[in-house]
Parts: C-alpha cells; structure tokens; sequence
C-alpha cells in the first residue's frame, strides 16, 4: 500500500511504548506466531488497526519478515549491521555504470 493512501487512512497513531511492546513480544517469541494469532497472543490487548499500522512500520523499517507460511520473524540486528559497515572491503565504490 502507498505511503501516502497509508497515512490518509490512519485515525491514530500508537505511542511509543506500544510500539516498543510489541517489538519486545516479536523479538521474544521470534518464528512462533503468524500475524492475527500474534496479535491475539500479546500480553496487553490493543485494536487491531493500530497492531496493523505498528507491524507495517517493522516490515518498512526491516525489523520484522515474514517466511512463506505466513510467520513472523525478527530480523533486525544492529550490531550485525555495524560490523558490515566498518569493514573497509565493504565498503561503496563509484562505478563507471554510475550515472549520478
């Protein structure tokens, strides 16, 4: 779905704490739970638009996928991603291909 239909459709936004929550729960109990029975198993009950508008972000933002059975799984790890950036034999190089 476009960012822009996305945002026209959201009524609330959820806070920062639930947010947090539900990374806390997926990260917990990462590959355990497809999306609705994730949403029915949380610890403090919330709308399910507002668990829908905070698994599109994790998806967006790459902290979350979900495998071809429909489970969800985290896979967002900083500490992983900065050892790949500090390595200099990975780092970005100009292309003759490179039209900018």
């Amino acid at each position: 779905m476009p960012q822009e239909m996305l945002r026209k459709n959201i009524l609330h936004y959820p806070q920062l704490d639930t947010i947090l929550r539900v990374e806390d729960f997926i990260r917990e109990n990462s590959g355990e739970f497809k999306k609705k029975s994730l949403w029915e198993s949380l610890p403090k009950k919330m709308i399910y638009q507002t668990f829908c508008v905070i698994f599109d972000y994790l998806l967006e933002s790459g902290k979350i996928a979900q495998d071809r059975e429909g489970h969800v799984v985290w896979i967002w790890n900083p500490e992983l991603v900065a050892k790949y950036l500090n390595r200099p034999d990975l780092s970005w190089r100009k292309s003759k291909w490179n039209l900018k």
